[in-house]
């Protein structure tokens, strides 16, 4: 009974990936401002494998909903922040080397889940100080890359607009983390 339904569970993992995938690939059909090569699709099936597989593992040890909610959360946001800073850059674009402190916030991430046994108040831990990080990485980059040398497209504010974003997701996960320690 529990083998199928993890088979189902994966299954349907599978064909939600397959279904992301093909968004860029029909986009790519109709309009030239999406212009997917193979590796993109290899890195990003990849990176969306790599979360199934992450949350099957983790979430599933626990039986509690408000857990398993705020590992998606958390996994949500990380995904978009990944995908938002490969593709285009949150600071001007995708090649501004301001965008590699982002990193910082995954080894936040990885490092604190890992160091906590991914149990919920070490999660909890884990993700308020990812959102504390992810709200630095701008202002340390406006010292480090002030304008003009670096371009802050889509404006300063807009930065940190988009930045407190993917903070707000991790500090939702890690309230619900804290729930779930509760």
């Amino acid at each position: 009974m529990v083998l199928q339904s993890t088979t189902k569970r994966l299954a349907i993992w599978a064909l939600v990936i397959v279904a992301l995938l093909m968004i860029p690939l029909v986009a790519m059909q109709f309009t030239n401002e999406v212009n997917w090569d193979v590796s993109d699709f290899a890195i990003m099936g990849s990176v969306l494998i790599a979360i199934a597989m992450i949350y099957e593992l983790v979430a599933r040890r626990s039986e509690q909903t408000v857990y398993r909610i705020a590992m998606g959360i958390g996994l949500l946001g990380a995904f978009l922040l990944f995908w938002v800073n490969g593709a285009v850059g949150i600071i001007g674009n995708e090649g501004q080397p301001a965008n590699y402190l982002y990193a910082l916030t995954f080894v936040v991430i990885m490092g604190g889940s890992v160091l906590s046994g991914f149990t919920a108040r070490g999660l909890a831990y884990t993700l308020f100080t990812a959102a504390a990080v992810q709200m630095l990485v701008p202002v340390i980059a406006l010292i480090i890359w002030p304008p003009p040398d670096t371009s802050w497209s889509p404006s300063i504010f807009g930065v940190f607009l988009l930045t407190s974003f993917f903070a707000w997701l991790f500090l939702v996960s890690g309230l619900l983390f804290r729930k779930a320690n509760s």
